[in-house]
């Protein structure tokens, strides 16, 4: 009995993962064509109707190309490094509330931060063994990046947690069944969409891939699959944190259908926000998160946690 609850959890996340990446595959379409409309022009257009066959000729164009061998890399890292960061994106979505339940269990968020932080290390090790300045500095900027708003982003989600408090995504979605808490936590929940455009690397913090001074940062030396495995896990990641806004304060109830519509909404303002605005400088980025995020995140876990008290106290 065990063996086929096991078989057909297992059958549940392949499935999963499949139609994630073909969610990556047409977001990256999304990217194009909204990029396009924001600077007048029309973005793909050329291959199949409207260009929707575009993210597959972009898959078999880059799976096919020459893979390049560089001479100094330090070989094994090098090439496993980009499967490992696609591997722990994937694996985020394990924790997703869902019918066939993952790994959506009682610990849920405590296993979303934890994978969450094993993706800082396929960076710097991309970047290391790739033995390139340009790379090497890439990661070292990528890490402490991420490093600097995990910070943030475990703070602001504790702050979730004392108000709900549990740790099992699925109660998310039952607190919410009648109010959002975006409504109850405004500034946290604006505060959790800048962090996390900060932890995926994207527009306006991209500094692992600062074209201007890096040349395209830590994946420098890559190029066909290896490229293609760290685009996947890049956009993988943006919405799997889309998703995550719209369970944390969107009230994301994952058996309904406007679930996936809030989910392609927030990724719509992850394009959005590249299309708009300008990089930001690297110095700001980290006042940003040290100065700015953290003193705010423990004031507003010092007031839900000073709450929930004074509730407590009240009902006994």
């Amino acid at each position: 009995m065990y063996f086929l609850d096991a078989m057909l959890i297992f059958i549940s996340m392949l499935i999963l993962v499949v139609m994630v990446l073909v969610g990556v595959a047409f977001l990256t379409l999304l990217e194009r064509k909204v990029l396009g409309y924001i600077q007048i022009r029309k973005g793909p257009n050329k291959v199949g109707l409207m260009g929707l066959l575009q993210p597959f000729g972009d898959a078999i164009k880059l799976f096919t190309k020459e893979q390049t061998f560089p001479f100094m890399a330090n070989f094994n890292i090098y090439y496993l490094s980009p499967a490992v960061n696609l591997f722990t994106s994937l694996m985020l979505w394990m924790c997703m509330p869902f019918v066939s339940v993952f790994l959506s269990f009682n610990l849920s968020i405590l296993f979303f931060l934890s994978i969450a932080s094993l993706s800082v290390y396929s960076i710097m090790l991309a970047g290391w063994s790739s033995n390139s300045s340009y790379s090497l500095l890439g990661s070292l900027r990528s890490v402490a990046q991420t490093i600097s708003y995990e910070v943030s982003l475990a703070l602001i989600l504790m702050s979730f947690i004392f108000l709900v408090l549990s740790m099992n995504l699925l109660d998310f979605l039952k607190v919410q069944k009648y109010v959002w808490l975006m409504f109850l936590m405004l500034p946290l929940s604006l505060m959790w969409i800048i962090s996390g455009l900060a932890e995926t690397n994207r527009t306006p913090f991209d500094f692992a891939e600062g074209e201007s001074e890096l040349v395209s940062g830590f994946n420098i030396e890559y190029s066909s699959g290896g490229f293609a495995l760290i685009f996947l896990a890049e956009y993988s990641s943006i919405l799997f944190m889309s998703m995550i806004c719209v369970l944390l304060f969107m009230g994301g109830n994952v058996y309904s259908f406007t679930f996936f519509l809030k989910l392609t909404f927030v990724s719509f303002i992850w394009v959005w926000v590249r299309g708009t605005l300008p990089r930001f400088r690297y110095d700001k980025l980290m006042y940003l998160a040290w100065k700015s995020f953290l003193p705010s995140s423990l004031s507003y876990l010092m007031f839900f946690f000073s709450l929930k008290m004074a509730i407590f106290i009240l009902l006994s």
